[in-house]
């Protein structure tokens, strides 16, 4: 059954899965892991005095972005590749051209893990109501690196982690803003790929106004040349004044069952040099307190150059 609504507020009122651009959702339901009623939104109406397809800056310079603008959008808006490069970088290395402009912003924040146990029919796992993730006793190269104990797949957000690294925030219907870290919680749940509840809507991104003479990076380490989910990924931003790094903040991807920010390079990073001995010493900081499983930890290995790479594109 699908239900097609029009206003916001029907959402809370509608039993079934959420669908924007679908990408995600219809790889589920062919594969036969998703099933039910579907909930479109893709024709939902402005309102509040905003469209969730738009991509607009404030009178603050503060940048908003609606739940329905896609991927392709986020890389190209003059707005995000002028002010907010590092996102634009992201939005551009993901997926295919195709994907990119079907796949919705909310849609790529709330995707659910690309576990082949959990995409498996056959298997029950914590995501699917089970009690274990068959992921962890077996081969698993692609697994975390920093293991909260439940689920052992990354969290697939590539631009949930840009958005951490720019402190950006979501807006869910009917309650207003929360960081976005609270959108992703900590990865101790192996039930949830996010926190929102079934009939919750994110509406918005909001970034804050632009750092000054920001420099931004972005880097993925796959296994082919493009539309492949990465080993690791990295986003950094950096400032530079007299030949010392001023500002930082670093986020990572395909480590850990939510995306991180990396708050102990930043830490390593603000108030030095702007060196290759700074970065190189920084980049090593990125593995502290990693766990790997027995078949990711090359991963480790992978971070810290990865995050080097990005470093040095940054202050190139």
């Amino acid at each position: 059954m699908l239900t097609i609504i029009t206003k916001p507020e029907e959402v809370q009122n509608t039993a079934g899965e959420i669908r924007a651009g679908g990408t995600d959702l219809h790889d589920r339901y062919h594969l036969g892991v998703s099933a039910g009623p579907i909930v479109d939104i893709y024709k939902l109406k402005s309102f509040n005095d905003g469209e969730l397809g738009a991509i607009t800056q404030a009178a603050d310079d503060s940048t908003h972005i609606g739940a329905l603008a896609t991927i392709d959008q986020v890389a190209r808006d003059p707005i995000v590749t002028q002010h907010y490069a590092g996102l634009a970088k992201a939005a551009a290395g993901l997926a295919t051209p195709q994907i990119r402009s079907a796949a919705s912003m909310g849609g790529a924040l709330l995707q659910r893990t690309r576990c082949w146990f959990f995409r498996h029919p056959h298997y029950v796992c914590y995501k699917k109501g089970g009690d274990g993730c068959f992921a962890r006793a077996r081969h698993n190269p692609n697994g975390v690196i920093f293991d909260a104990g439940g689920c052992v797949y990354p969290h697939p957000s590539t631009l949930g982690m840009a958005l951490l690294a720019y402190e950006a925030e979501v807006e869910v219907y009917g309650q207003g803003r929360r960081p976005i870290v609270a959108l992703y919680g900590d990865g101790s749940d192996p039930t949830r790929d996010h926190l929102l509840a079934p009939n919750e809507l994110l509406t918005y991104v909001h970034l804050p106004p632009p750092v000054a003479n920001e420099r931004t990076a972005y880097f993925r380490a796959i296994g082919r040349f493009e539309a492949e989910w990465p080993i690791v990924e990295c986003m950094v931003r950096l400032v530079v004044e007299e030949g010392a790094i001023t500002f930082a903040r670093v986020g990572a991807g395909g480590v850990a069952a939510v995306p991180l920010r990396l708050a102990n390079v930043e830490a390593e990073l603000v108030g030095q040099p702007a060196t290759q001995a700074t970065i190189e010493r920084a980049s090593t900081v990125a593995a502290a307190g990693a766990n790997p499983l027995p078949h990711t930890a090359p991963k480790v290995d992978f971070l810290v150059g990865a995050l080097l790479h990005t470093l040095e594109q940054a202050l190139d």
